[in-house]
């Protein structure tokens, strides 16, 4: 008889439990702002069988960038102050604010010539001090000039031998012995008839003579012979016709091409009156303020001064020198004026600027 019997048991697999690995991190959030989600994944490295221990979430998820979408710009504190932009004759320094946080969304921003982010206030409100002998304020400094000088029927006999007196002397402020001025003269008035104007802008003006047909006339291109300056401009005769200022314009901002690397541009504008064309006159503007800063020097009552404001480089108070009348126009002291703002002794950290 047999003491012992042996069976199996327990013949079902053995459970096993789900095995998970390590969480990812989160995800970016699906929102900038106003409220986005991100979540996190883990993966399932073994899964369970045979009644093990369940696998627990693979995924979660959380709320994330609740703030509001609309968010005002974050500005800088004030800068020091700017260095003065004239040696006399009243300048001005600024200070400004820049952006470290631009707006979200309907968020608010203050524009670059808002108050709240640019100031300026008022510096070197003395006389200009003239050196022994000189007519004018002189400048020293290196410079590229175009001068342009109106030459419109307008001005009338007074007003061209006033222009051509004060012409002579804008030259004569910088052909010091240590100056280092590059100058240029363009002539200009334009045709006495619209057929003339329109050829002048026609599409293709490859074989128009600007000088006949427009009357715009280089009288020179960029020299450093100053003398030689002076005495072309003595020998002008006057145009006689209209007043073609934005082409005279477009033919400054071809002449800055010309320049010197190393060398601030500056086109100078004597003007008497109303051009041809406003519209032309400002896109005119645009262009050469690109390349150049851009100062009028309007006579009479009867320049549009309104809108010179709006030609001239910004801030307008230092790149428009007003005069009434042609008889102040050949004062040396609105020469000085014109030269103060051109030439400061030391280069001010003012810009000059459009929107």
């Amino acid at each position: 008889m047999p003491l012992a019997a042996v069976r199996s048991c327990n013949n079902q697999p053995c459970p096993v439990d789900c095995q998970l690995a390590a969480w990812s991190g989160w995800s970016k959030c699906s929102a900038e702002c106003g409220g986005g989600v991100t979540q996190r994944l883990r993966e399932v490295n073994l899964a369970m069988k045979y009644g093990g221990k369940p696998c627990g979430a693979t995924s979660q998820a959380k709320a994330c960038n609740a703030q509001a979408c609309e968010k005002d710009c974050d500005l800088s504190p004030w800068t020091k102050w700017s260095s003065c932009s004239k040696d006399c004759d009243g300048g001005t320094q600024k200070r400004q604010k820049f952006i470290k946080k631009v707006a979200l969304g309907a968020g608010k921003c203050a524009g670059a010539w808002s108050l709240d982010r640019l100031e300026y206030k008022a510096c070197n409100m003395k006389r200009c001090e003239l050196e022994a002998g000189a007519a004018a304020l002189t400048c020293n400094r290196t410079e590229d000039i175009v001068l342009l000088i109106d030459g419109s029927g307008s001005l009338g006999q007074q007003g061209w031998d006033a222009e051509i007196k004060a012409a002579k002397t804008f030259v004569k402020a910088f052909s010091g012995s240590s100056a280092n001025a590059n100058m240029a003269v363009i002539l200009y008035s334009g045709p006495r008839t619209w057929g003339g104007v329109f050829k002048c802008f026609a599409k293709n003006t490859k074989k128009v003579d600007r000088e006949k047909v427009c009357a715009i006339k280089t009288v020179t291109h960029f020299t450093e012979d100053l003398k030689k300056v002076d005495s072309l401009i003595t020998g002008l005769t006057w145009p006689r016709g209209s007043t073609l200022t934005s082409l005279a314009l477009l033919t400054a901002k071809a002449e800055m091409a010309l320049g010197r690397k190393n060398a601030k541009g500056n086109v100078i504008v004597f003007t008497d009156g109303r051009p041809l064309s406003f519209r032309k006159t400002q896109i005119a503007s645009d262009m050469v303020r690109k390349s150049a800063r851009l100062i009028w020097v309007p006579v009479t009552r009867y320049a549009p001064l309104k809108y010179i404001k709006k030609w001239a480089t910004r801030r307008w108070q230092e790149n428009v020198v007003q005069v009434k009348t042609f008889k102040d126009l050949e004062d040396p002291q609105t020469i000085t004026r014109i030269v103060a703002n051109l030439c400061p002794k030391e280069d001010p950290k003012v810009r000059f600027e459009r929107k």
